[in-house]
């Protein structure tokens, strides 16, 4: 070893307290320090001495030894050269030269530090010390002129430079140290080092100085997170809106933003849009981009500490973009706090990352890059969307849904209430009552739904004979009659949902803050409605009927895997067993790696049971108060006392699958010892 740098780095700190642990750029000074020494060419081993746990810790996560300095070299009045030489010993190391690095310098550039090196190990000097080239004109308290004559000025070509010592590093040959005790002996050179990187950390102030510069000095590096956060005016947009006469809004985003969220998505990145504000507009980006959004937030920060930690994400690999004092909360949350050029100040300040291309014109698509560079075994110009499996759990509420979580049952009124709000309560009170914890209605536009040549036809209903647009529009519920539904299933204790069967439902559904969305099987293949869908940043429920596999790819490739529960379900009413294909709930786990559940429109109990065997997280049924009832999904639906005993018999059967180790239960002991027979 010729080459051994010490950064000593005691806990204590007059001016900063636990100063070489302040973040920088997000990163520990003494966490700079070790990666500049790391990086120079010359440095063959690096120390860091240090009083401190966290220190300790800190500095060997980065890569240095760590020697334990003792109490009497760790007090204010303690040298560095101490340090230094305790350091040496400690090792038995008998370095040709050795570099002292101090932590209060965040910007070492690993050249100058080898340039330093070079200048000692060519002979060149005995002790080389880092300084700031200066043409300053220094004066005495008393007036008088230090490095000048006050009688004559000196224009700044006509001085010569002086350097400022300033602390960063020093480099001596190592025998030179022993002999003399000090840093500065035999022949002393001056490394130079630009104004930028001369700042010491001494004082807050200059701790806040050094924040505000870093994300202009410091390199650009690969961003490596799994999950990129961003804000969405002034990073999306130019922080700029264009209202028409009708107070209609529009943005300026820039199209590259499109592709680079698109390399992200495919390279396993999760994105998310989160605003303060509830804006249609930033719905239709979010839509366009395929992302989840979150809106109309009034406290970032606990929203997104919230939604970590449903989504199992490590904060310190989570990169949040903001511009505006509203995103320090969320900066602040994360590892990657990420700021675009004309933010706000303090945002800068409190920034790791600056990025050089502002909201609207190519952020976004700037820091994608940046996060897939750190990615390199995805190739990404022929990059196929591949599911990580993860298979759950998924948070619908208080509620998780995934393997090992108890099986979610949800009681499908559908249209079940003929347009009754006294029947869907009686049904809800049917779902609480057997133990469910949820139930589901479908949502519709008829003028929508309902197709052209059907919305004339003649119906003969319960209520009279009238077109069947007319009857869809009866047994339709609005806001008022979901408002008392939502209310009354918070007083039962149970969820309620719905699935949406066109855009305009889904912003209905919305509106009503509905937990979760269900997409039907015959919304499938609605990529417009998936979209919609997506962009609202619910857990998704889809069921599978009448679908290949081929189709359901591309409604996974819009709505992702994140949030995402599959429904196996074939969509025969009622169902005959030979069409039931449970095997199918083992091949979309494997294929999509999501938990998957059970749709089921049979009579009876026993394909729903065994649905729940072969590992379905979750199972819905038709419910119904009288199967013969008028409308056409009573006949496939059960009764009340049949809900309660498919409910009964699942928790039975939760507890008999066990654990699958094989062992001997207490209540075999008594029958071992009296039955087994044992022979050699």
């Amino acid at each position: 070893m010729r080459v051994l740098a010490v950064v000593p780095a005691r806990g204590g700190s007059a001016g900063v307290p636990l100063k070489n642990l302040a973040l920088v750029g997000g990163v520990p000074l003494v966490t700079r320090a070790v990666r500049a020494c790391l990086r120079a060419e010359l440095v063959d081993q690096v120390v860091v001495s240090t009083d401190h746990d966290r220190i300790a810790e800190t500095a060997r996560e980065a890569g240095a030894l760590v020697i334990d300095r003792p109490e009497e070299l760790s007090g204010a009045t303690a040298s560095s050269e101490s340090a230094v030489l305790h350091a040496l010993d400690t090792l038995g190391a008998d370095p040709e030269v050795v570099v002292l690095v101090q932590c209060t310098s965040a910007f070492i550039d690993p050249d100058d530090l080898s340039a330093a090196v070079r200048k000692v190990l060519d002979g060149e000097a005995d002790s080389v010390v880092s300084g700031l080239p200066t043409h300053e004109f220094l004066w005495t308290s008393a007036g008088a002129g230090v490095n000048h004559d006050p009688a004559v000025r000196q224009r700044r070509q006509d001085r010569e430079a002086q350097f400022r010592e300033n602390g960063a590093f020093y480099v001596m040959r190592a025998s030179g140290l022993r002999e003399h005790g000090h840093r500065f002996f035999g022949t002393t050179a001056v490394q130079p080092v630009p104004p930028q990187h001369a700042i010491e950390v001494d004082n807050p102030e200059d701790l806040e100085l050094v924040r505000a510069l870093a994300p202009f000095i410091d390199r650009p590096e690969p961003i490596d997170v799994d999950c990129v956060i961003t804000d969405f005016d002034g990073v999306h947009t130019d922080d700029r809106a264009y209202v028409d006469s009708d107070g209609r809004e529009m943005v300026l985003v820039s199209r590259s933003d499109g592709m680079g969220v698109s390399l992200l998505r495919r390279s396993g990145v999760k994105v998310l849009i989160m605003s303060t504000e509830h804006n249609p507009v930033v719905a239709a980006r979010a839509r366009k981009l395929g992302v989840p959004v979150l809106q109309g937030l009034t406290e970032k920060r606990t929203v997104l500490r919230d939604w970590l930690r449903i989504e199992g994400l490590d904060p310190a690999r989570v990169a949040y973009v903001g511009n505006d004092v509203n995103d320090l909360g969320p900066m602040s949350e994360v590892g990657w706090p990420i700021a675009t050029p004309d933010a706000h100040p303090r945002v800068r300040a409190a920034a790791r990352v600056v990025l050089t291309r502002p909201g609207g014109s190519g952020a976004v698509r700037e820091l994608c890059d940046r996060v897939v560079a750190a990615r390199p075994e995805v190739a990404v110009a022929e990059a196929k969307v591949e599911v990580k499996p993860r298979l759950g759990p998924v948070a619908i509420g208080d509620v998780l849904v995934g393997h090992g979580e108890p099986v979610y049952v949800i009681g499908e009124i559908g249209i079940n209430h003929n347009g009754d709000l006294d029947i869907a309560r009686r049904l809800i009170d049917v779902a609480a009552d057997a133990g469910c914890q949820a139930v589901k209605f479908q949502k519709r536009t008829p003028a929508i739904c309902v197709p052209e040549e059907q919305k004339g036809q003649i119906r003969q209903t319960p209520w009279g004979e009238m077109t069947y647009l007319e009857y869809k529009e009866r047994t339709e519920f609005g806001r008022n009659e979901y408002r008392q539904i939502a209310k009354y299933c918070d007083e039962r204790g149970v969820h309620w949902f719905a699935s949406p069967w066109d855009v305009p439902s889904v912003e209905f559904l919305e509106e009503m803050d509905v937990l979760t969305h269900k997409v039907a099987s015959a919304s499938v293949a609605d990529h417009e409605l998936l979209r919609v869908l997506a962009a609202t940043g619910k857990p998704i429920i889809l069921s599978t009927g009448m679908s290949t596999l081929s189709e359901i790819d591309a409604a996974v490739e819009i709505l992702g895997t994140d949030k995402l529960i599959m429904m196996h379900a074939t969509s025969t009413y009622p169902l005959p067993p030979e069409e039931a294909n449970l095997r199918t709930i083992t091949t979309l786990k494997e294929r999509y790696g999501v938990p998957v559940g059970y749709s089921g429109h049979e009579r009876g109990l026993q394909i729903s049971l065994a649905a729940v065997t072969l590992g379905a997280v979750c199972v819905e049924r038709h419910i119904t108060l009288d199967r013969t009832m008028w409308g056409s999904d009573h006949a496939a639906s059960l009764e009340p006392s049949g809900l309660e005993h498919l409910v009964r018999d699942i928790r039975i059967i939760e507890q008999a699958m066990g654990d699958g180790l094989k062992r001997v239960f207490p209540g075999e002991e008594a029958p071992k010892a009296r039955l087994r027979r044992v022979t050699v």
